[in-house]
Protein backbone atom coordinates (compact mmCIF):
# COMPACT_ATOMS: atom_id res chain seq x y z
CA UNK A 1 0.00 0.00 0.00
CA UNK A 2 1.42 3.58 -0.82
CA UNK A 3 -0.79 6.34 1.44
CA UNK A 4 1.22 8.89 -0.18
CA UNK A 5 -1.04 7.96 -3.00
CA UNK A 6 -4.15 8.95 -1.25
CA UNK A 7 -5.10 5.10 -1.01
CA UNK A 8 -7.79 5.06 1.35
CA UNK A 9 -8.48 1.15 1.63
CA UNK A 10 -9.93 -0.05 5.43
CA UNK A 11 -8.99 -3.86 4.14
CA UNK A 12 -5.41 -3.74 4.19
CA UNK A 13 -3.25 -6.38 6.10
CA UNK A 14 -2.55 -4.81 9.25
CA UNK A 15 0.42 -5.54 11.10
CA UNK A 16 -0.29 -5.38 15.22
CA UNK A 17 0.61 -2.59 17.26
CA UNK A 18 1.54 -2.68 20.99
CA UNK A 19 -1.78 -1.21 22.24
CA UNK A 20 -3.66 -3.93 20.56
CA UNK A 21 -4.61 -1.81 17.20
CA UNK A 22 -3.87 -2.94 13.22
CA UNK A 23 -1.64 -0.68 12.00
CA UNK A 24 -2.39 1.71 9.57
CA UNK A 25 -5.19 2.90 11.32
CA UNK A 26 -7.86 4.27 9.48
CA UNK A 27 -8.46 8.31 10.24
CA UNK A 28 -11.27 10.71 8.82
CA UNK A 29 -10.50 13.42 8.05
CA UNK A 30 -13.42 16.32 7.62
CA UNK A 31 -13.12 19.65 6.22
CA UNK A 32 -10.06 18.46 4.28
CA UNK A 33 -8.18 20.74 2.16
CA UNK A 34 -5.49 20.77 -0.71
CA UNK A 35 -3.03 21.95 1.63
CA UNK A 36 -3.68 20.04 4.36
CA UNK A 37 -2.77 16.55 2.18
CA UNK A 38 0.54 17.06 1.07
CA UNK A 39 1.63 17.02 5.02
CA UNK A 40 -0.74 14.88 6.40
CA UNK A 41 0.52 12.37 3.68
CA UNK A 42 4.00 12.64 4.34
CA UNK A 43 3.89 12.48 8.31
CA UNK A 44 1.24 10.03 8.16
CA UNK A 45 3.58 7.52 6.40
CA UNK A 46 2.59 3.73 6.14
CA UNK A 47 0.83 3.63 9.47
CA UNK A 48 -1.66 6.14 9.03
CA UNK A 49 -4.43 6.13 6.12
CA UNK A 50 -6.43 9.15 5.72
CA UNK A 51 -10.43 9.68 4.30
CA UNK A 52 -10.33 12.49 2.99
CA UNK A 53 -13.61 14.48 3.31
CA UNK A 54 -14.21 18.14 2.05
CA UNK A 55 -17.42 18.32 3.86
CA UNK A 56 -17.09 19.37 7.66
CA UNK A 57 -18.07 17.37 10.54
CA UNK A 58 -21.49 17.69 12.01
CA UNK A 59 -24.42 15.73 13.45
CA UNK A 60 -25.42 15.09 9.47
CA UNK A 61 -21.96 13.80 8.05
CA UNK A 62 -20.64 11.83 11.08
CA UNK A 63 -21.83 8.51 10.20
CA UNK A 64 -19.04 9.26 6.95
CA UNK A 65 -16.97 7.96 9.78
CA UNK A 66 -18.25 4.89 9.65
CA UNK A 67 -15.23 2.12 9.69
CA UNK A 68 -12.77 4.18 10.68
CA UNK A 69 -10.64 4.23 13.51
CA UNK A 70 -10.06 8.12 14.36
CA UNK A 71 -11.36 11.11 13.35
CA UNK A 72 -9.70 14.77 12.90
CA UNK A 73 -11.51 17.35 12.89
CA UNK A 74 -10.53 22.04 11.93
CA UNK A 75 -12.06 24.87 13.87
CA UNK A 76 -15.17 24.98 12.28
CA UNK A 77 -16.29 21.56 12.56
CA UNK A 78 -19.09 21.08 15.09
CA UNK A 79 -18.06 18.28 17.66
CA UNK A 80 -21.48 18.43 19.43
CA UNK A 81 -23.11 15.99 22.23
CA UNK A 82 -25.30 14.60 19.15
CA UNK A 83 -21.96 14.01 17.33
CA UNK A 84 -19.75 12.46 19.49
CA UNK A 85 -22.69 10.19 20.86
CA UNK A 86 -22.90 8.93 17.32
CA UNK A 87 -18.74 8.56 16.77
CA UNK A 88 -18.51 6.86 19.94
CA UNK A 89 -21.56 4.32 19.19
CA UNK A 90 -19.59 3.49 15.67
CA UNK A 91 -16.31 2.61 17.99
CA UNK A 92 -14.10 5.15 17.68
CA UNK A 93 -12.08 6.52 20.34
CA UNK A 94 -10.47 9.31 19.69
CA UNK A 95 -10.80 12.87 18.08
CA UNK A 96 -8.00 14.39 16.98
CA UNK A 97 -8.17 18.41 16.33
CA UNK A 98 -5.50 19.71 13.72
CA UNK A 99 -5.52 23.38 15.51
CA UNK A 100 -5.49 24.71 19.23
CA UNK A 101 -8.66 26.21 19.71
CA UNK A 102 -11.51 23.38 21.03
CA UNK A 103 -14.47 26.02 21.55
CA UNK A 104 -16.39 23.67 18.99
CA UNK A 105 -16.17 20.61 21.04
CA UNK A 106 -18.51 19.67 23.99
CA UNK A 107 -15.96 18.24 25.98
CA UNK A 108 -17.52 17.70 29.40
CA UNK A 109 -20.10 15.68 26.98
CA UNK A 110 -16.98 13.97 26.08
CA UNK A 111 -15.74 12.75 28.64
CA UNK A 112 -15.79 8.97 29.08
CA UNK A 113 -16.82 8.77 25.50
CA UNK A 114 -14.51 10.45 23.76
CA UNK A 115 -10.91 11.17 24.01
CA UNK A 116 -9.76 14.99 22.12
CA UNK A 117 -6.42 15.59 21.54
CA UNK A 118 -5.56 18.74 19.90
CA UNK A 119 -2.37 21.16 18.53
CA UNK A 120 -1.54 23.52 21.13
CA UNK A 121 0.95 25.25 19.06
CA UNK A 122 1.97 25.17 15.44
CA UNK A 123 3.96 28.52 14.80
CA UNK A 124 2.85 30.98 16.61
CA UNK A 125 5.11 33.76 14.17
CA UNK A 126 2.71 32.61 11.57
CA UNK A 127 -0.38 34.22 13.67
CA UNK A 128 1.69 37.40 15.38
CA UNK A 129 3.04 38.20 11.65
CA UNK A 130 -0.07 37.93 10.28
CA UNK A 131 -1.40 40.00 12.41
CA UNK A 132 1.38 42.79 11.85
CA UNK A 133 0.88 42.24 8.82
CA UNK A 134 -3.20 43.22 8.51
CA UNK A 135 -1.82 46.36 10.43
CA UNK A 136 0.52 47.72 8.47
CA UNK A 137 -1.86 46.84 5.82
CA UNK A 138 -4.64 49.17 7.49
CA UNK A 139 -2.48 52.50 8.61
CA UNK A 140 -0.57 52.35 5.15
CA UNK A 141 -3.53 51.69 3.41
CA UNK A 142 -1.17 49.39 1.10
CA UNK A 143 -4.23 47.58 0.05
CA UNK A 144 -6.09 50.73 -1.46
CA UNK A 145 -2.44 51.61 -3.48
CA UNK A 146 -2.89 47.82 -4.83
CA UNK A 147 -5.67 47.94 -6.53
CA UNK A 148 -5.05 52.04 -7.72
CA UNK A 149 -1.85 51.27 -9.16
CA UNK A 150 -3.12 47.89 -11.19
CA UNK A 151 -5.26 50.68 -12.56
CA UNK A 152 -2.17 53.22 -13.69
CA UNK A 153 -3.38 55.35 -10.80
CA UNK A 154 -0.43 56.43 -9.21
CA UNK A 155 -2.04 59.08 -7.03
CA UNK A 156 -1.56 59.72 -3.43
CA UNK A 157 -4.59 61.44 -2.62
CA UNK A 158 -6.41 59.69 0.45
CA UNK A 159 -3.62 57.37 1.26
CA UNK A 160 -2.08 59.13 4.72
CA UNK A 161 -1.03 56.66 7.19
CA UNK A 162 0.46 57.22 10.67
CA UNK A 163 3.43 55.72 12.38
CA UNK A 164 3.42 52.94 14.63
CA UNK A 165 6.45 53.57 16.75
CA UNK A 166 5.35 56.02 19.62
CA UNK A 167 1.99 54.10 19.55
CA UNK A 168 0.08 52.26 22.33
CA UNK A 169 -1.04 48.40 21.56
CA UNK A 170 -3.05 46.56 23.86
CA UNK A 171 -2.68 42.88 23.71
CA UNK A 172 -5.53 41.18 25.29
CA UNK A 173 -3.94 37.26 25.82
CA UNK A 174 -0.43 36.87 26.26
CA UNK A 175 0.11 32.96 25.47
CA UNK A 176 2.68 32.05 22.79
CA UNK A 177 1.22 33.64 19.62
CA UNK A 178 0.39 37.29 22.26
CA UNK A 179 4.12 37.49 23.17
CA UNK A 180 5.32 37.12 19.83
CA UNK A 181 3.61 39.91 18.59
CA UNK A 182 4.56 41.93 21.54
CA UNK A 183 8.14 41.13 20.44
CA UNK A 184 7.13 42.38 16.73
CA UNK A 185 5.39 45.61 18.17
CA UNK A 186 8.08 46.28 20.39
CA UNK A 187 10.62 46.14 17.41
CA UNK A 188 8.17 48.81 15.51
CA UNK A 189 9.01 51.59 19.17
CA UNK A 190 5.19 50.85 19.96
CA UNK A 191 4.33 51.00 23.57
CA UNK A 192 2.74 47.80 25.02
CA UNK A 193 -0.11 47.44 27.45
CA UNK A 194 -1.88 43.93 28.48
CA UNK A 195 -4.12 42.29 29.92
CA UNK A 196 -4.90 38.35 30.57
CA UNK A 197 -6.42 36.81 33.88
CA UNK A 198 -2.92 34.93 34.09
CA UNK A 199 0.01 37.15 33.24
CA UNK A 200 3.28 35.21 32.14
CA UNK A 201 5.32 37.76 29.58
CA UNK A 202 8.10 39.02 31.29
CA UNK A 203 8.71 42.98 31.46
CA UNK A 204 4.88 43.67 30.12
CA UNK A 205 3.01 46.67 31.74
CA UNK A 206 -0.18 44.24 32.95
CA UNK A 207 -3.45 46.55 33.10
CA UNK A 208 -7.16 46.01 33.88
CA UNK A 209 -9.48 45.83 30.50
CA UNK A 210 -11.26 48.94 31.30
CA UNK A 211 -7.63 50.56 31.09
CA UNK A 212 -6.56 49.03 28.32
CA UNK A 213 -9.49 49.94 26.23
CA UNK A 214 -9.26 53.67 27.43
CA UNK A 215 -5.13 54.14 26.56
CA UNK A 216 -5.14 51.64 23.56
CA UNK A 217 -4.60 53.17 19.90
CA UNK A 218 -4.52 49.54 18.57
CA UNK A 219 -5.99 46.76 20.30
CA UNK A 220 -4.96 43.05 19.17
CA UNK A 221 -6.75 39.89 20.57
CA UNK A 222 -5.02 36.80 20.88
CA UNK A 223 -6.70 35.07 23.74
CA UNK A 224 -9.42 32.18 23.05
CA UNK A 225 -12.75 31.96 23.19
CA UNK A 226 -14.42 31.30 26.52
CA UNK A 227 -17.50 32.45 28.22
CA UNK A 228 -15.52 35.15 29.88
CA UNK A 229 -14.24 36.61 26.45
CA UNK A 230 -17.42 36.02 24.84
CA UNK A 231 -17.73 39.48 22.90
CA UNK A 232 -15.12 40.78 24.78
CA UNK A 233 -15.79 43.78 22.28
CA UNK A 234 -18.89 44.80 22.33
CA UNK A 235 -21.86 47.28 22.91
CA UNK A 236 -21.01 47.25 26.77
CA UNK A 237 -16.83 47.81 25.55
CA UNK A 238 -17.77 50.31 22.72
CA UNK A 239 -17.80 53.72 24.91
CA UNK A 240 -14.93 52.38 27.03
CA UNK A 241 -12.56 52.18 23.76
CA UNK A 242 -10.68 54.94 22.56
CA UNK A 243 -11.79 57.32 19.80
CA UNK A 244 -10.46 55.63 16.79
CA UNK A 245 -8.94 52.48 17.81
CA UNK A 246 -7.94 49.90 15.46
CA UNK A 247 -9.00 46.58 16.23
CA UNK A 248 -6.76 42.85 15.26
CA UNK A 249 -8.81 40.02 15.49
CA UNK A 250 -6.45 36.70 14.38
CA UNK A 251 -7.99 34.52 17.07
CA UNK A 252 -11.66 33.23 17.32
CA UNK A 253 -14.56 35.65 15.57
CA UNK A 254 -16.60 35.74 18.64
CA UNK A 255 -14.71 37.43 20.68
CA UNK A 256 -16.31 40.96 18.86
CA UNK A 257 -20.10 41.37 18.34
CA UNK A 258 -19.85 41.80 14.71
CA UNK A 259 -22.65 43.79 14.51
CA UNK A 260 -21.84 45.98 17.35
CA UNK A 261 -18.42 46.87 15.90
CA UNK A 262 -20.60 48.05 12.20
CA UNK A 263 -22.07 50.30 14.71
CA UNK A 264 -18.59 51.60 16.45
CA UNK A 265 -17.34 52.21 12.84
CA UNK A 266 -20.51 54.04 11.95
CA UNK A 267 -19.95 56.12 15.48
CA UNK A 268 -16.71 56.63 14.64
CA UNK A 269 -15.51 55.24 17.79
CA UNK A 270 -13.61 52.20 15.96
CA UNK A 271 -10.89 54.01 12.80
CA UNK A 272 -10.59 50.18 11.68
CA UNK A 273 -11.10 46.66 12.32
CA UNK A 274 -8.98 43.83 10.52
CA UNK A 275 -10.60 40.66 11.07
CA UNK A 276 -8.83 37.23 10.01
CA UNK A 277 -11.88 35.49 12.14
CA UNK A 278 -15.42 36.50 11.97
CA UNK A 279 -18.33 35.06 14.22
CA UNK A 280 -20.48 33.32 12.04
CA UNK A 281 -17.55 32.29 9.75
CA UNK A 282 -18.29 28.15 9.75
CA UNK A 283 -20.74 28.59 6.94
CA UNK A 284 -18.45 30.99 4.66
CA UNK A 285 -14.53 30.94 5.12
CA UNK A 286 -12.50 28.24 3.23
CA UNK A 287 -15.22 28.12 0.36
CA UNK A 288 -15.34 30.06 -3.19
CA UNK A 289 -18.60 31.90 -2.87
CA UNK A 290 -17.54 34.59 -5.92
CA UNK A 291 -20.27 34.81 -8.32
CA UNK A 292 -22.71 34.49 -5.91
CA UNK A 293 -25.06 36.97 -3.34
CA UNK A 294 -23.34 36.98 0.18
CA UNK A 295 -26.30 36.24 2.43
CA UNK A 296 -24.42 37.27 5.61
CA UNK A 297 -25.91 40.85 5.49
CA UNK A 298 -23.34 41.76 8.25
CA UNK A 299 -20.42 40.70 6.92
CA UNK A 300 -21.58 42.27 3.64
CA UNK A 301 -21.60 45.34 5.44
CA UNK A 302 -18.31 45.17 7.13
CA UNK A 303 -16.46 44.43 3.66
CA UNK A 304 -18.34 47.37 2.34
CA UNK A 305 -16.79 49.24 5.04
CA UNK A 306 -13.33 51.55 3.19
CA UNK A 307 -12.15 50.98 6.95
CA UNK A 308 -11.96 46.97 7.38
CA UNK A 309 -9.57 44.36 6.33
CA UNK A 310 -10.90 40.80 6.34
CA UNK A 311 -8.78 37.79 6.08
CA UNK A 312 -10.86 34.28 5.77
CA UNK A 313 -8.92 32.79 8.66
CA UNK A 314 -5.48 32.37 6.86
CA UNK A 315 -3.28 33.52 9.80
CA UNK A 316 -2.02 30.05 10.84
CA UNK A 317 -1.44 29.27 7.13
CA UNK A 318 2.51 28.73 6.21
CA UNK A 319 4.35 25.68 5.34
CA UNK A 320 6.23 25.48 8.84
CA UNK A 321 2.73 25.77 10.76
CA UNK A 322 0.95 23.04 7.99
CA UNK A 323 3.93 20.78 8.66
CA UNK A 324 3.74 21.20 12.26
CA UNK A 325 -0.16 21.06 12.05
CA UNK A 326 0.36 17.29 10.44
CA UNK A 327 3.29 16.44 13.16
CA UNK A 328 1.64 17.02 16.12
CA UNK A 329 -1.51 15.52 14.71
CA UNK A 330 -0.10 12.40 13.64
CA UNK A 331 2.29 11.96 16.64
CA UNK A 332 -0.91 12.53 19.00
CA UNK A 333 -2.97 9.69 16.82
CA UNK A 334 0.34 7.52 17.09
CA UNK A 335 0.52 8.48 20.74
CA UNK A 336 -3.03 6.72 21.55
CA UNK A 337 -3.38 3.91 19.78
CA UNK A 338 0.38 2.85 20.60
CA UNK A 339 -0.79 3.38 24.54
CA UNK A 340 1.64 6.12 25.34
CA UNK A 341 0.98 9.49 27.63
CA UNK A 342 -1.55 11.73 25.67
CA UNK A 343 -0.01 15.34 26.93
CA UNK A 344 -2.03 17.13 24.28
CA UNK A 345 -5.17 15.81 25.67
CA UNK A 346 -8.00 18.00 26.77
CA UNK A 347 -10.43 17.26 29.15
CA UNK A 348 -13.19 19.52 30.61
CA UNK A 349 -11.47 18.82 34.23
CA UNK A 350 -7.64 20.10 33.30
CA UNK A 351 -6.83 22.90 35.50
CA UNK A 352 -9.37 22.00 38.08
CA UNK A 353 -8.57 21.38 41.93
CA UNK A 354 -8.66 18.12 41.57
CA UNK A 355 -5.62 15.81 40.93
CA UNK A 356 -5.49 15.61 37.18
CA UNK A 357 -4.59 12.05 35.80
CA UNK A 358 -2.62 13.48 32.82
CA UNK A 359 -0.12 14.50 35.88
CA UNK A 360 0.42 11.45 35.88
CA UNK A 361 0.99 10.62 32.73
CA UNK A 362 -2.07 8.79 32.29
CA UNK A 363 -5.59 9.19 29.87
CA UNK A 364 -8.02 11.39 31.41
CA UNK A 365 -10.53 8.48 31.59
Amino acid sequence: MNPAAGDTRADDVYAPSPFGHNLPMKVAFFDAKDYDKPSFLRFGGEKIVFKFLETKLDEDTAELAKGCDAVCAFVNDTVSAPVIDRLAAMGIPVLALRCAGYNNVDLKHAFGKLHVVRVPAYSPYAVAEHTMALLLTSVRRIHKAYDRTRDFNFSLSGLTGFDLHGKTVGVIGTGRIGKVFIGICRGFGMRVIAYDKHPSAEGVEYVTADELFERSDVISLHCPLSEETYHIIGRETLPKLKKGVILLNTSRGALIDAEALLEGIKQRIVGAACLDVYEEESDLFFRDFSGHILEDDVLARLLSMPNVIVTSHQAFLTEEALGEIASVTVGNLLAFFEGKPLENELCYRCGSVEECRKNRKERCF
